[in-house]
């Protein structure tokens, strides 16, 4: 049995990033990798502007009324330079006409009678963007390596990289394992459970940016487990299988996988949930044998699947951050002989608070929780106020 930060890292240290890239359409970058720095062919601002409704001037005139000259849209360039005693109403994000200096709100000024406007604020300030504060021609905002959000694809879009290039993705084949499984769409009868684990992982594999392949429920043989272990190693380039690797009678995934050549780096780690992990490696390719129970699948999937995933894809930031927050209340545990994990919310005082958790078959507790926090191997106690790890999740 390793460290969690030991399995962490031997899976690090197992990854190659996949070779190959391709041209995507905008809106389909989502969850991707960038392939190359994405470069700013203008100017952001690409001319000074307004940022706010209100009238351009000079401010060395708000002494005195001031007479508008014009209307500027946005969009709209300006028709006439502002000179002394003048100003011209001005729309966010229009362009600053010339000779103005600075742009007061239109809620700092009043008309009076004769239609010029006074200004009644107390010291004026520029809202003026000015060109190129943003970003400069040449600038690059996006770096090769990141993985993109919503927000880069705002500055892409802003930027016309409408076809960003984007490392290829993992094909990743997902087996969970039992005969006590039925899908979704079936009431399960007597002893039987409903399959949460595979879809789960499909869900958590495609918000990774991977591709999943689901090759259904696999019944409970050595026969069976190991025709399909064999098959997705020749579909994909990451393995995930879940059930089948703890001490049971019907528990001989570590087995096969080192009978068709996958090499076992871990078989247990010093976490609970999570404790039966096993992972292994087939030339390049990756082999992860995740617990049954749905917490247990759903946790290592995150803290050891999910960083490998992106890692392929070449992301330069793979891991989830880490937040070190205040407990709300105290918290125990009966054992203390493997690091914990639980989860939990973030109350509006910024504090922890442990969700109702009744063990690693409890996939409800995952509903609400905003993180997982962890506590020490062999603490079993923490005390209202005092920090605790939180991974977001």
């Amino acid at each position: 049995m390793i460290s969690l930060d030991k399995a962490i890292g031997i899976v690090r240290q197992s990854v190659s990033a996949l070779k190959g890239e391709e041209q995507v359409a905008l809106v389909e970058s989502l969850n991707r990798v960038l392939a190359h720095d994405v470069v700013s062919d203008i100017n952001m601002p690409p001319f000074r502007k307004t940022a706010v409704d209100g009238y351009a001037c000079r401010a060395a005139d708000l002494d005195n009324p001031l007479s508008v000259i014009e209307v500027i849209a946005a969009g709209a360039a300006p028709q006439k330079n502002i000179v002394q005693g003048t100003c011209s109403k001005i729309m966010t994000g229009a362009p600053i006409p010339n000779g103005a200096d600075c742009v007061i709100p239109v809620e700092d000024t009043e008309i009076l009678s004769d239609g010029t406007i006074r200004f009644t604020g107390d010291k004026p300030k520029s809202n003026i963007c000015e060109l190129g504060e943003d970003i400069k021609i040449g600038e690059s905002p996006l770096s090769k390596g990141t993985l993109i959000k919503p927000q880069h694809i705002a500055i892409m879009a802003a930027l016309g990289c409408h076809s960003p290039i984007v490392s290829v993705r993992p094909k990743v084949s997902i087996l969970p394992t039992g005969d006590e499984l039925v899908e979704p769409t079936e009431i399960p009868q007597g002893s039987k459970i409903r399959n949460s684990n595979g879809h789960q992982l499909i869900a958590q594999v495609a918000s990774a940016g991977a591709i999943p392949i689901y090759h259904g429920i696999v019944a409970d043989t050595e026969e069976a487990t190991e025709k399909a272990i064999a098959k997705a190693l020749t579909e994909s380039d990451v393995v995930v299988l879940t059930g089948g690797v703890s001490m049971g009678d019907f528990d001989y995934v570590p087995r096969i996988m080192e009978r068709l050549g996958v090499k076992i780096l871990f078989d247990s780690i010093a976490v609970q949930p999570g404790k039966p992990t096993t992972f292994g490696v087939a030339g390049n390719k990756l082999i992860f044998g995740l617990p049954g129970n749905p917490v247990s699948s759903f946790i290592q999937f995150e803290l050891l699947v999910k960083p490998a995933l992106l890692m392929m894809m070449g992301c330069n930031t793979p891991y989830a951050p880490i937040y070190r927050l205040p407990l709300a209340n105290d918290y125990t545990r009966k054992r203390a002989e493997r690091l914990g994990l639980f989860p939990v919310i973030v109350n509006a005082n910024g504090e922890v608070e442990p969700l109702e958790y009744h063990g690693s078959a409890h996939i409800f507790a995952l509903a609400r929780a905003h993180g997982i926090a962890s506590i020490a191997l062999g603490i079993k106690e923490i005390k209202k106020g005092e920090l605790i790890d939180v991974r977001s999740i």
